[in-house]
């Protein structure tokens, strides 16, 4: 890739805590990634339009409502509606063990926990945007 890896991260629903999004951000920033943070309370068709105009190679959504096996799949939906279906989905929150598999099923590649080490987030996200190029 002859370019900077760009990754929106974002915040959807009514989730009012940005504190790990923006840890996540600085963390990618000083790995080398271009950030896109798009705030608080956005909508999946605000997080679709963002991931197409800004041309991301990955999106991460940061969900500690409870509300992510509402939001990601209409966040999903509204990717492939507007030609992304190729562009890796991440979460980070709170997620229950058993809400994992569903997430995967719906596009979700990567998911992280609190306490994860920002080192394995962006491990993840070279080998992610690798697979996407091969």
């Amino acid at each position: 890739m002859n370019r900077k890896i760009r990754v929106l991260i974002a915040k959807p629903g009514l989730d009012g805590h940005d504190r790990g999004a923006k840890v996540i951000a600085r963390a990618l920033r000083d790995a080398g990634y271009e950030v896109i943070y798009t705030g608080l309370r956005q909508t999946p068709i605000m997080i679709a339009e963002a991931a197409l105009q800004e041309d991301v190679d990955v999106v991460g959504l940061s969900i500690l409502s409870g509300a992510h096996m509402a939001l990601v799949p209409r966040i999903r939906e509204e990717m492939d509606k507007a030609g992304l279906q190729d562009v890796p989905i991440m979460v980070g929150g709170i997620i229950p063990d058993e809400d994992r598999a569903a997430l995967q099923e719906m596009g979700v590649h990567g998911i992280f926990g609190p306490g994860t080490l920002t080192e394995e987030i962006v491990e993840y996200i070279e080998n992610a945007v690798k697979a996407q190029s091969e």
